[in-house]
């Protein structure tokens, strides 16, 4: 197995979404968490292209999550999986996992209280802003994310929309960590990860 974190507890406070792009420059930069999401390609594609994700973050030591396919995830060594609420059930993951990681998407107390009885590692809640890099319906806002830190007591990660301005009002919920795609990669890229790490930690 991979890089993994202790159980409980996420590989970092800032994990970054991606595709394939620039990857090695975020992890030089300092990202320790990258979750591998790709809706538009064939499985075949997603394993080599994950294959590849899986050699690269473990040079730099870091966390590998892989989107929607446990099988996938398997395969290459990554160190868990991200579910939505359409993927394999939570518990039939669980069978194929083993101890690895699991995160589970949900937009709602009720989905984040399933999740957690169902035996997840984390859930990653949201859309907490405005997204163009996902459609998850109307975002939650900060007070959305509030009452889903103050009902769980696994991790929880934010997502959706979040950039260095609006990360302290996310952080102020009692969150643990982020996941940012966009955020990460407008502009310069390494400078987009030290002030993220710097407010996080």
């Amino acid at each position: 197995m991979g890089q993994g974190p202790e159980k409980g507890t996420l590989a970092s406070r800032l994990c970054f979404i991606t595709g394939s792009s620039d990857i090695e420059i975020l992890l030089a930069s300092g990202v320790k968490w990258v979750q591998y999401r790709e809706k538009g390609k064939t499985r075949k594609d997603i394993f080599f292209e994950a294959l590849k994700i899986r050699e690269i973050t473990k040079a730099f030591g870091a966390c590998l999550i892989i989107n929607d396919y446990a099988d996938i995830a398997m395969a290459v060594d990554a160190d868990g999986v991200h579910l939505g609420q359409d993927d394999l059930p939570l518990s039939e993951a669980r069978k194929i996992m083993g101890s690895r990681i699991i995160g589970i998407s949900t937009h709602s107390v009720q989905e984040a209280l399933e999740a957690e009885r169902g035996g997840a590692d984390y859930i990653g809640f949201g859309s907490i802003f405005h997204t163009t890099t996902k459609e998850v319906g109307a975002p939650k806002g900060v007070e959305g994310l509030k009452s889903v830190t103050d009902a769980l007591s696994i991790p929880v990660v934010a997502i959706g929309g979040i950039k260095p301005h609006n990360v302290s009002a996310v952080l102020e919920t009692g969150c643990d960590g982020i996941a940012v795609s966009s955020g990460l990669l407008e502009g310069d890229v390494k400078a987009n990860v030290q002030r993220f790490l710097s407010l996080l930690y």
